[in-house]
């Protein structure tokens, strides 16, 4: 009676680990302590060390920026009804995202650098400014900055070996840069070139965007074990 029984136990168990066992073996191997892998964006190069005034008559450097994630663009006095790059997804995916996150994605900011559409800088912020403050929910200015300087410099390198400075009709105003988003990290390098004008694009820039700050949050929980 005691053999029947202890054989209708092992009978369980062995049916148990047949059904649950794959899943338990899969489950150890993704949490053994192993450190958790993801995409790390390449390094594409120091950026210019940029300067510009801002929309409050501020100069501002690319130091200022120094332990700061900024993505670069452009924007027009006829946005947001035509714009170089997509002025609603670039609020709604990416400063929203930040505004409403800022305990996570403080160190985040936009520099817009205004230009009259045809690539020239303008000196004149006020119309964009305005702009901004009736079209962007709790727009603040020291998340989002308004530039006006030679943002043509900045666009001045090349990625995977084409000019970011290209001409030509098929681009807004003639200049390809003003429909560009730059990623700079922290130490004012180029981390990722994408187009702005779509939603496709702005959305895989906040991709890569949360990407690097996944490289920093890594890095800052290295230095800490090592204390």
């Amino acid at each position: 009676m005691a053999v029947k029984s202890t054989a209708g136990r092992t009978r369980k168990w062995l049916a148990l680990f047949i059904l649950f066992g794959p899943a338990f073996i899969l489950l150890f191997i993704a949490t053994r302590g192993c450190n958790h892998k993801f995409l790390e964006l390449d390094d594409y190069g120091q950026v210019v060390d940029y300067s510009f005034v801002d929309a409050g008559g501020i100069k501002r450097t690319a130091e200022d920026f120094s332990d700061k994630v900024v993505i670069i663009n452009t924007l027009q006095p006829t946005c947001p009804d035509s714009c170089a790059i997509s002025f609603w997804h670039l609020d709604q995916l990416i400063y929203q995202h930040v505004r409403k996150n800022k305990k996570k994605l403080g160190s985040v900011r936009i520099i817009s650098f205004v230009t009259d559409g045809e690539g020239q800088p303008l000196s004149d912020l006020s119309s964009v400014n305005d702009m901004l403050y009736d079209n962007v929910e709790g727009y603040d200015p020291e998340i989002w900055y308004l530039a006006s300087g030679d943002a043509r410099s900045i666009f001045d390198m090349r990625n995977n070996g084409e000019s970011l400075n290209q001409t030509g009709e098929e681009y807004f105003g003639g200049e390809a840069y003003q429909e560009l988003q730059l990623l700079v990290d922290t130490k004012n390098h180029l981390r990722m070139v994408l187009k702005g004008n779509s939603e496709g694009m702005i959305r895989r820039m906040k991709e890569h965007m949360a990407l690097l700050r996944k490289q920093y949050d890594k890095e800052q929980a290295d230095e800490e074990k090592k204390k």
